[in-house]
């Protein structure tokens, strides 16, 4: 590393990688972290933002809309106007398809040599699965119980079984009889990312001043009954987005715990002289996104029953892409003694963007089946049960101790999934 780079380390420098920043919550992550990092920072501090879409059309797209952004936050807000804007923010575009394991190497490899360190990756990026709505079960749930409908609903139908293209030629003699395909689902949302994240632990690494951070977005909809450590990619699971945000919520939140560690540590090596990358898990609340497959005029309706549910008292209904970027952005951009001190005291926690009836958001510790707030037995909760998932009830210790056997089982199933794939990869290089 030379002077510059070495320069480029200092604290005041931060560099911060989004996935999936092309549109809906990605891209108003990118907007947020540049509205807050621009009215919180001085202007001696500066933030490097690298995006990730799947083509170069979308990155040169979303480049040029950060860019207007960047310009109309700078005439809105008239800030640090001795100090060009553009020397505060800098944008850097990548490609990177989350489903093809090569192409998540490729990625890795230009980070490593063009970076000197990544203070916090936000992993955002993913794919739903869903193929339609059960009307009926969607109009009856509606009608007889409306803001369990409109919260947690039951009647999203997805694709059971999708795959992703193959990672290896299957007609390559070194991997006869070995899987050559991953779950589409699972990949998208849990595996690419994490074969991102090992691969770019020496960066997250190399932060003298904080540990890097590792964001994951998770869901509202990250039920304990999707998922199932038998089937961890979710290929028999009519439920495969549900599956692989359940397993999201897992591995973050059982990744400080001892009986974790040793799968853990080889996840992220520990360096030498700095403290180790520390993982979080955020949700949006309830957005209005095009995640789900309906008609541009349902969207409308959709939107306006989302409105209404906050209205009527919902924490959980954003609404905008924007307001459920809170949560991610704060994660992001709060000091490490505050978060520090939050979870020495309340355990690790699920980070939510919630809001008021008038609008305005904030960030609310948010509950998770097996888990609670923070892992403390009991009831912690304080939302009324209508803001609550039909299938929670108050933390036990035997659910509490079922969460944590399960997050020792998935992160020693996926560090065996990531080597087995590791080694695959390499049996087809050589």
């Amino acid at each position: 590393m030379n002077d510059r780079q070495h320069a480029d380390v200092e604290d005041y420098h931060s560099y911060v990688l989004v996935t999936g920043a092309n549109g809906g919550l990605g891209y108003a992550i990118c907007c947020r972290l540049i509205d807050e990092y621009l009215l919180t920072r001085p202007s001696s501090h500066s933030l490097r933002l690298i995006i990730t879409t799947r083509d170069k059309t979308k990155s040169h797209d979303t480049i040029a809309k950060l860019k207007d952004h960047i310009f109309r936050t700078r005439k809105h807000h008239k800030v640090h106007e001795k100090t060009p804007l553009v020397a505060k923010i800098y944008l850097q575009s990548e490609q990177v398809d989350l489903c093809n394991l090569r192409s998540v190497q490729r990625l890795v490899s230009r980070l490593i040599r063009s970076l000197p360190k990544l203070d916090t990756v936000i992993l955002n990026a993913g794919h739903g699965g869903f193929i339609g709505v059960d009307w009926p079960l969607a109009i009856w749930t509606v009608l007889t119980n409306f803001p369990q409908a409109v919260t947690y609903p039951n009647f999203k139908l997805s694709g059971v079984g999708d795959l992703t293209a193959p990672q290896v030629p299957e007609d390559t003699s070194t991997v006869a009889g070995k899987p050559t395909q991953l779950g589409l689902v699972f990949c998208s949302n849990v595996f690419g990312h994490y074969m991102l994240v090992h691969g770019v632990t020496p960066l997250l690494s190399n932060s003298p001043a904080s540990p890097g951070r590792i964001i994951w977005i998770s869901s509202l909809e990250a039920y304990d009954s999707a998922f199932s450590i038998d089937d961890l990619q979710g290929l028999s699971s009519p439920s495969a987005y549900e599956s692989s945000k359940r397993l999201t919520d897992v591995l973050a939140l059982s990744s400080s715990l001892p009986i974790t560690q040793p799968w853990v540590d080889r996840f992220l090596p520990p360096p030498a002289d700095h403290r180790p990358p520390k993982q979080y898990v955020a949700h949006p609340g309830i957005c209005a996104t095009n995640i789900l497959p309906i008609h541009w005029i349902l969207v409308y309706v959709m939107t306006a029953a989302f409105y209404v549910a906050r209205w009527v008292g919902s924490p959980w209904h954003t609404v905008t892409s924007y307001k459920g970027a809170c949560a991610p952005v704060w994660l992001a951009l709060a000091s490490q003694e505050e978060l520090d001190a939050i979870e020495d005291k309340g355990g690790a926690g699920k980070w939510g963007s919630s809001i008021d009836w008038q609008g305005e958001e904030r960030v609310s510790r948010t509950e998770v089946q097996g888990w609670g707030i923070g892992g403390e037995v009991g009831d912690n909760v304080g939302l009324p049960k209508s803001s609550r998932p039909r299938e929670v009830e108050d933390l036990s210790e035997e659910e509490r101790e079922r969460f944590v056997l399960l997050g020792r089982k998935c992160w020693q199933s996926m560090e065996n999934l990531r080597v087995e794939w590791e080694r695959l990869l390499k049996e087809e290089d050589d």
